[in-house]
């Protein structure tokens, strides 16, 4: 007898970022091509080619950690906006991000929160005043499974999570019978981002990029998405990365764009190179209380200056060289 697949329930929440596998495929193959193009260019100029109005967008790192924030300040200055975000394991990037009125949509996993930091005043006033949407909910894991499959070229993944709960009832994913057991599981749509932001410790200029410490969802993230922009510490030479070629999570062709930007994740954490800054990040939270406040600090840190090098000047060298230096030693400020 032939086995079917029976769909018993469906999650409320709206479908963002799926695309027809094999639409994505020729998508891929018209618009990225494979050949070791020098990739270099500024933030700005990566930004304005990459990121468009109403893009869905995705950002690399995880929580406070490896955020690519040289990429989301210029995103901000060059105003785009109704960006859809994916909310995985979104903090400081997106509460900058709709502080700016860049984002009309989520689709949140952990997105309004600061972690041991507290709530985002920012990201709350948004959803509660109708600025922004919250599309479709989902956990940290699903999220993950989403790029999973989008990197897969399948156009879901089964897995036994979310069932029972509510935030099954808010996703925008599906529960069905197992067709060999006949039990429940979720399916998951893949998710494809229009254009996702990194940051990483080091790449060569066609785009081989290394990652120190733990990748997170990066790898698969990396594969699913559209357009890659990275914000990179430090362009090495093509010998450099050729000499331990195992040690490449992100390959050339895969990589639409590179920036060198030393200290792109400040604020946030790079893992061996520098720590957070929390007095800064302890600044945000205390003036985006207000919408006012908010605007305050957007005037000095992304519209006052003309790139991320005069918001660098702002912070000072002698606060990001003790940054490095309690990063060296593993201690906190």
């Amino acid at each position: 007898m032939a086995k079917q697949m029976k769909i018993l329930a469906e999650g409320s929440g709206e479908l963002i970022g799926w695309h027809d596998p094999d639409e994505n495929r020729a998508w891929i193959r018209e618009h990225k091509p494979r050949g070791l193009i020098d990739k270099r260019m500024g933030v700005s100029e990566a930004v304005s080619k990459y990121v468009q109005d109403g893009s869905y967008l995705a950002v690399g790192g995880f929580g406070h950690i490896r955020t690519p924030m040289a990429l989301i300040y210029e995103i901000i200055r060059q105003q785009k906006r109704n960006l859809v975000v994916a909310g995985k394991t979104a903090v400081h990037d997106i509460d900058l991000l709709i502080g700016g009125g860049c984002v009309s949509k989520v689709e949140c996993a952990y997105a309004f929160g600061h972690e041991l930091r507290g709530l985002s005043p920012c990201g709350r006033r948004a959803v509660e005043s109708g600025q922004v949407k919250v599309a479709a909910e989902l956990s940290n894991a699903a999220y993950q499974w989403r790029f999973l499959a989008g990197m897969m070229g399948v156009p879901f993944i089964p897995v036994r999570d979310l069932a029972g709960t509510d935030t099954f009832a808010h996703s925008s994913a599906l529960q069905a019978t197992d067709p060999w057991s006949g039990k429940l599981v979720t399916l998951l749509p893949a998710a494809y981002p229009d254009v996702t932001l990194m940051h990483v410790p080091r790449c060569d200029r066609f785009g081989n990029a290394q990652i120190d410490g733990i990748p997170v969802e990066d790898f698969e993230l990396a594969r699913a998405s559209r357009r890659l922009i990275l914000s990179t510490e430090e362009i090495v030479s093509d010998d450099y990365v050729r000499c331990e070629p195992c040690r490449t999570d992100i390959p050339y062709y895969i990589v639409d764009a590179v920036c060198e930007v030393p200290f792109g994740a400040h604020p946030t954490q790079m893992p061996y190179l520098y720590f957070f800054d929390e007095a800064h990040i302890r600044g945000w939270l205390s003036q985006s209380k207000t919408a006012d406040g908010a605007q305050v600090y957007l005037e000095k840190y992304v519209y006052g200056v003309a790139d991320f090098a005069g918001y660098l000047e702002l912070i000072g060298a002698d606060v990001l060289e003790k940054l490095r230096s309690l990063e060296q030693i593993g201690m906190s400020p």
